[in-house]
């Protein structure tokens, strides 16, 4: 169904038009009286790696929707996408922009490619008209975060979604309720940490190169990035999140997931100073250990805030602030009357009052008190209806048990934004790309958020705002 065509989507307009204003939210059962199944929406699929055969693909499954086409520069990838259940008849395709010409009657987008091509394809299948679904982060400088939230804001009728899932979650929106609430206190410090990942890190490129794998276009693959050879194991597929070029290391895979629930529940903004250490800075990928600290200016009601992250086994919070064993993960909200522990995915919703000696979950009396005043989505009515799959009927949507790809995807059905849309997540990744720009630089930052400038640093806009390599497949 494309999204030129109004069938059945009125609707969905009440329920996802309450869903986007930020109001508790019940879906009625009447939603799934939905229209019949060659009535469903239809997706497409770009950058079939492991992300998006993994976790995408079967998360749009369980909502019972249609992909009709898939897109990758790697031959491999597209092959072994194909012989995914529900895969078998999609209309496969190597370049995005050839999707997009031909694949006329898609509704929606799905995007997970490396970092480096999220904008590029994000503002190409917005301008066809195209709802679209982003992984995180967004985008991969501070420019692109401004470019994409424009351009977003400007098609107010596409359902964007950034691929933060954990803000979909229970945990996740009555940890938010409790932050607003002002249980903890006055809040002054986050902190986000995380161990690390297998990818190259703390190194430059590799001095040798390998022949490119038959199927693989590596000048395609390498976009708008300055050239270089190919190495197996190095960049492709999977290992390019670490190398600058193409990712920003953990700082950028997480920042959207750890960061969100205090960015939208203080209300914060953007940084005014971040300042980052570590080992083996100074390389073409993101360090192997490092801590980077964000101040936030006071606003409105609310005192001056640092968020700390730290990446690597050795860089934890510190002792005073965890009172005890922490895990490989982990956010932290520190109040003066209290602490929430959160998760790296914003999750979680544990609490220690002032006085406790332990975490205690959203059960607890204090807790139970605080009104709920952000969407739900009643997974029980989500189930498939008996009477009409008697009758050989499908609803539209069958049960799921993470509502963030639902949610987009009742957006799409009708004229309502989802939970986190780009003009949300593009300010949570522009923190992110701050936090990169501060590693590569090696000096603290002084940010000016209206001037998009690092105070006093002319050198840093060649990071704020990369100018990409010219050949043949610049986005056009």
């Amino acid at each position: 169904m494309s999204h030129n065509h109004k069938i059945s989507r009125r609707r969905f307009v009440q329920s996802a038009a309450a869903v986007s204003i930020g109001l508790p939210t019940i879906l009625p059962s009447g939603i799934l009286a939905g229209p019949s199944p060659n009535e469903r929406l239809s997706f497409a699929c770009i950058g079939m790696g492991g992300q998006m055969r993994g976790y995408l693909i079967p998360e749009l499954g369980k909502i019972d929707q249609q992909i009709v086409a898939i897109c990758d520069v790697d031959q491999r990838q597209r092959d072994s996408a194909l012989q995914v259940k529900g895969l078998t008849n999609a209309r496969a395709y190597h370049d995005y922009r050839e999707l997009l010409d031909k694949e006329t009657g898609v509704d929606a987008v799905i995007i997970a490619t490396p970092d480096h091509w999220h904008v590029p394809i994000c503002q190409a299948a917005l301008q066809a008209g195209k709802h679209v679904y982003c992984e995180k982060p967004l985008a991969h400088s501070v420019a692109e975060c401004r470019a994409l939230e424009k351009l977003a804001k400007s098609h107010p009728k596409l359902a964007t979604q950034t691929g933060n899932q954990g803000c979909s979650t229970e945990g996740f929106r009555r940890s938010f309720e409790v932050i607003q609430s002002g249980l903890l206190g006055t809040i002054t410090e986050v902190h986000v940490w995380h161990p690390g990942h297998a990818w190259p890190n703390g190194v430059d490129r590799p001095a040798t190169s390998d022949p490119i794998p038959e199927g693989l276009d590596w000048n395609f693959w390498l976009g708008k990035a300055p050239a270089r050879p190919y190495k197996n194991e190095i960049y492709h597929p999977g290992k390019w999140r670490g190398w600058y070029d193409f990712g920003g290391g953990s700082m950028a895979d997480f920042c959207c997931h750890g960061f969100q629930l205090a960015y939208r529940a203080l209300e914060l903004g953007a940084p005014t100073r971040i300042e980052a250490t570590g080992d083996d800075m100074g390389h073409e990928s993101f360090p192997t250990r490092c801590t980077v600290t964000f101040d936030f200016a006071a606003k409105g009601k609310r005192g001056p805030v640092k968020l700390y992250f730290y990446s690597g086994d050795k860089h934890l919070p510190p002792d005073h602030v965890t009172k005890g064993p922490v895990g490989s993960t982990g956010c932290l909200v520190v109040g003066s009357e209290g602490t929430l522990s959160a998760g790296l995915w914003n999750t979680d919703c544990n609490i220690r009052l002032k006085g406790a000696s332990d975490y205690q979950g959203a059960n607890q009396p204090e807790v139970a008190k605080i009104a709920k005043t952000q969407p739900r989505i009643d997974t029980e009515v989500l189930k498939w209806d008996p009477k009409r799959a008697a009758k050989g009927e499908r609803p539209r949507w069958s049960q799921v048990n993470n509502s963030h790809m639902f949610e987009w995807a009742l957006a799409c059905a009708g004229d309502a934004k989802s939970y986190s849309p780009f003009e949300i997540g593009a300010r949570i990744t522009e923190v992110g790309m701050l936090g990169v720009l501060a590693l590569r630089m090696q000096k603290p930052i002084v940010w000016d958020a209206e001037k998009r400038q690092a105070v006093g640093l002319p050198e840093a806009d060649a990071i704020i705002d990369p100018k990409p390599s010219t050949d043949k497949y610049s986005p056009r």
